[in-house]
């Protein structure tokens, strides 16, 4: 496994593969590698001949400078971790690098109305953000295929349409969302929780679980079902941002005959922000 920190060293890799006609995935990371980040690794490798990770902690989508500076960065576990899993190429640049000029792509990056939703309504700019790092890594990179997780799901459909509008050659591979035993999906923000707040936590899966049992046994009223869910969090101790039902196609308000239907939810406990999503079967 080799380890590089500069777009020039990285383009030397990567010539060479697609020189030999080898297919280049790429697996954009921050860091602080769990097992859902290594479900990807293992997902990348049936996608094609060659897997580069990479791992930069963005500053652009942290919306509180106190969040950047908490962020856990764990570089040797990761590096560890990404050994075992046969990871190629490890990408690690600094900000200089990432955001030089000569690095930004010609086209313009689009702004969709979905980044000032949900999450993006409560932590501005934080869309925004990700599109100019995922953008730019693409542009760096050229991957053949890149994949992400179903956890981070709002992300996933933003990064979608921008592969589509700005006509990057690259196919987009999603994967389910990793959990723990008791339904929690795994996070880098779940080393925030205390004992007792980790014990709390399965809840917001619970949550997801309660609604998607409303909706299937027929009930239509989604914003009264959004609502309980919100109260049910709440009396469990959690802060929720949001609890929303949406079209999982293009994430607008779902209603009961939409086909393809996403439960996603976002809610403080403690310091932890915890997001999750269900998608409902397609229908």
């Amino acid at each position: 496994m080799q380890t590089v920190t500069t777009v020039a060293e990285l383009r030397q890799h990567i010539n060479k593969w697609k020189n030999l006609g080898n297919k280049v995935v790429l697996v954009p990371t921050m860091g602080n590698l769990h097992a859902g980040h290594l479900t990807l690794m293992k997902h990348a490798h049936r996608c094609g001949d060659k897997v580069i990770c990479s791992i930069f902690v963005n500053a652009l989508q942290f919306d509180r400078s106190e969040d950047l500076k908490v962020y856990p960065r764990t570089p040797e576990q990761d590096l560890a971790a990404l050994q075992v899993e046969n990871v190629d190429l490890v990408f690690m640049p600094e900000h200089e690098e990432v955001y030089a000029a000569v690095h930004k792509p010609q086209q313009a990056i689009p702004k969709y109305p979905l980044n000032d939703q949900l999450c993006g309504k409560y932590r501005p700019g934080f869309f925004d953000g990700i599109a100019e790092v995922v953008a730019r890594l693409f542009h760096m990179i050229r991957p053949d295929v890149a994949v992400f997780g179903e956890k981070d799901y709002q992300q996933l459909i933003i990064i979608k349409r921008l592969v589509q509008d700005m006509s990057f050659p690259i196919l987009i591979e999603q994967v389910p969302t990793q959990r723990e035993e008791d339904g929690l999906a795994y996070s880098s923000r779940n080393s925030y929780l205390n004992v007792n707040e980790r014990a709390q936590a399965k809840q917001i899966h619970e949550a997801l679980l309660e609604v998607k049992t409303q909706i299937e046994s027929g009930s239509q009223d989604f914003a009264e079902i959004e609502k309980q869910a919100m109260s049910h969090l709440m009396k469990a101790g959690f802060q929720p941002d949001y609890v929303a039902i949406r079209n999982a196609k293009d994430m607008e308000p779902a209603s009961y005959s939409t086909d393809f239907i996403v439960i996603l939810v976002a809610a403080w406990l403690g310091k932890a922000r915890l997001i999750d999503n269900l998608l409902l079967p397609k229908r």
